[in-house]
Formats: C-alpha cells, sequence, structure tokens
C-alpha cells in the first residue's frame, strides 16, 4: 500500500511552526532565522519531502521552471546549448524542463502546450526544420508566457532572438576555401523556410559573387541538418560523375555524413574533396582529418538567451523585445587548410 507524500503541513506540525514558515525555510527566505531554516530542511530531508511544483505554481505568481525545445540532443550544439542552461537555471534556483520536438513540428505544438499547462515562467526553444505555421507562438504570447528562440527562430516581428551571424560565418568559410585555391565549390544546404539554412545559403552566394566564382545549381543541395542527407547528397554527385572540389555543409552533422560517404567510395579527403562545415563539436579534432568550421559560441548563446528571459520574466510590462546576433570564429583543422593546385 502506498503511503502518502509528506506535505508542509505534516512538517509544520512536528516543529509546531505555520506551513508559511516551513514554505519560506524550504526557500532559504530572509525572514527565516537560520537556526529555523536549518531545523526545517533537515526534517524534510528525513521524511523525504518533495514540494509539489504544480501546486506551487496555482497558488504563487511563478513556478520557478523554464521549458526547454530543442530538436534533437544527440547532438552537441543542442546538447551543448542544454548543459549551460540547466547550470545557469540551478544558479538562480529554477528548474528546467527538457523536451524533444525529434524535427517535428506537431510533436513541438505538443510539448509547448504541455509546457503551458505546467505553467512554466518562460521557455527557450529552437525550432524544427518542419516549422512553417506560427500560431502556437501567439498563443504562447497571449497567455503572457515570456519565450526567447534561439538558433533557429521563426520568420516573426518583435520577437526575443539569440541567434549567430549565420550569413556571415558562411561567407567566411567559403572565402578561405577560395583564398585556397578552390573553384568548384558545393554547398549542401538545410531548408530555406528555416533561418539558418536561409542565411548560410546567402553567405554561400555572397562569397561566390565577391569572388567571381559560377554557382552549378547542381552542387547546391537543399534537404535538412542531419548525417543521411550529407551521406545521400555526396553519393548523388558521386553516382552522377560530378563531384566538385569543396564543400560547405550548413552543419557538422551533414558534414559527417559525407565523411560516412567519402570512406565508404574509398576516396579521401581532402584529396579527392575538401570540406569545411557550420557548427563545432569537439569530435572534429578526432576525425581524419580533424575537420575545419566554423564555431558557434554555445555558451554565449545559452547566457543571451537566459538573460533576455530572466529580464523578460522580471519586467514583463515594461519589457521590450531583443535580438542579439553572435559574431562566429574560423576554426582550422586538417580539411580546408592546405594550398590548393
Amino acid at each position: 500500500m502506498k503511503s502518502k507524500p509528506v506535505t508542509l503541513s505534516d512538517i509544520a506540525k512536528i516543529l509546531n511552526v505555520s506551513t508559511v514558515t516551513v514554505s519560506k525555510a524550504l526557500r532559504n527566505h530572509p525572514d527565516i532565522s537560520p537556526e529555523t531554516t536549518k531545523k526545517v530542511k533537515k526534517l524534510a530531508e528525513e521524511l523525504e519531502y518533495t514540494p509539489n511544483l504544480i501546486a506551487r505554481s496555482l497558488s504563487a505568481r511563478r513556478s520557478n521552471t523554464i521549458g526547454v525545445v530543442v530538436p534533437k540532443i544527440a547532438h552537441f550544439f543542442f546538447s551543448s546549448i542544454i548543459e549551460t542552461i540547466y547550470k545557469i537555471g540551478m544558479e538562480h534556483n529554477y528548474e528546467i524542463i527538457l523536451t524533444v520536438s525529434q524535427e517535428n513540428a506537431e510533436l513541438e505544438r505538443k510539448h509547448i502546450n504541455t509546457l503551458l499547462a505546467m505553467k512554466v515562467d518562460g521557455i527557450i526553444i529552437s525550432i524544427t526544420q518542419q516549422t512553417n505555421k506560427y500560431d502556437i507562438f501567439e498563443t504562447v504570447s497571449k497567455r503572457n508566457v515570456p519565450i526567447v528562440f534561439i538558433d533557429r527562430v521563426p520568420f516573426l516581428d518583435n520577437i526575443n532572438s539569440v541567434t549567430i551571424d549565420d550569413r556571415g560565418g558562411a561567407f567566411k568559410a567559403v572565402e578561405h576555401a577560395i583564398k585556397l585555391g578552390y573553384k568548384k565549390i558545393a554547398h549542401f544546404a538545410g531548408y530555406t523556410n528555416i533561418n539558418i539554412g536561409k542565411e548560410r545559403l546567402q553567405g554561400f552566394k555572397d562569397a561566390m559573387e565577391k569572388y567571381g566564382l559560377e554557382i552549378n545549381p547542381d552542387w547546391v543541395i537543399e534537404g535538412g541538418f542531419g548525417e543521411e542527407f550529407g551521406y545521400n547528397a555526396f553519393m548523388k554527385l558521386y553516382e552522377n560523375k560530378n563531384l566538385p572540389e569543396f564543400i560547405f555543409t550548413v552543419t557538422f552533422p551533414v558534414a559527417l555524413g559525407v565523411y560516412s560517404a567519402v570512406k565508404e567510395l574509398g576516396l579521401r579527403i581532402p584529396d579527392d574533396v575538401d570540406l569545411i562545415c557550420f557548427g563545432n563539436a569537439k569530435i572534429q579534432e578526432f576525425l581524419c582529418p580533424p575537420l575545419s568550421c566554423i564555431d558557434q559560441p554555445t555558451t554565449l548563446l545559452s547566457q543571451h538567451a537566459m538573460e533576455i528571459l530572466f529580464e523578460n520574466i522580471n519586467n514583463q510590462d515594461e519589457f521590450k523585445p531583443k535580438q542579439i546576433i553572435i559574431d562566429t570564429n574560423l576554426i582550422l583543422r586538417g580539411t580546408c587548410n592546405r594550398s590548393h593546385n
């Protein structure tokens, strides 16, 4: 038979204090003496008391929870962001509720509705590659729940967003390849209905145009942000006997797909084809050859997102939406890093 969960009232009766005192002591409120706080916390631990966050959110104006929605977690970029968000949340006494949309727009919508039902104080989200309807974000706004979009953002006005300089970073990567002497350059793009796909494609085009290089439409392939796309795109060009000298991929997983295809075909990087990707992961150093990239400062991105969210939560009446764009760095390793004849 299940035992009933311990409540604030149970602790209060044993210690002969009010439930308000117990509640405040558990939250380290300055009104409560250190001695009482210590007693309350000791007993709460002994009785295995677990706070009822939903009940707290109904009785208080805040739940001290933040909802996070990301497309994937098996991805260095997003896992790094989540880790920093958790760390900052803990420092501010906030619980983080993580949801994963798995690149599915309907699942993303379901997660947002669940987070709203849980009365989260705010939401941080990176939208899916499928997301093209924005009414759910209007619902969030009508409920007065602050929301910050990171990395992948909808094409909406007056939103909080923290993004990378995708266009500038892509330009930086392709310009470096051109300066090495590459002319036959391909771009394995994402989807242009998503800001990162659109902006990185534009950065590629900017560099090619600046240096007077022709863009071969067969070498600009749209198809997503994952490994499977990179693998399939490379195989398609190989089967058509139409390989470029150099490939700029929209993400690291797409580049990983290229590595897989190249290895399977018995080709070599950078001798048969060279490449660079947008996005940095520690594992890139251990690839053969190590992969050069455009680095996205994930810690900085997460910090800015949390700062904006807290500011929005604490000052809703006077808060004005903020858009922050973070610069990128070119990191050279074993690819895209030699003189080309």
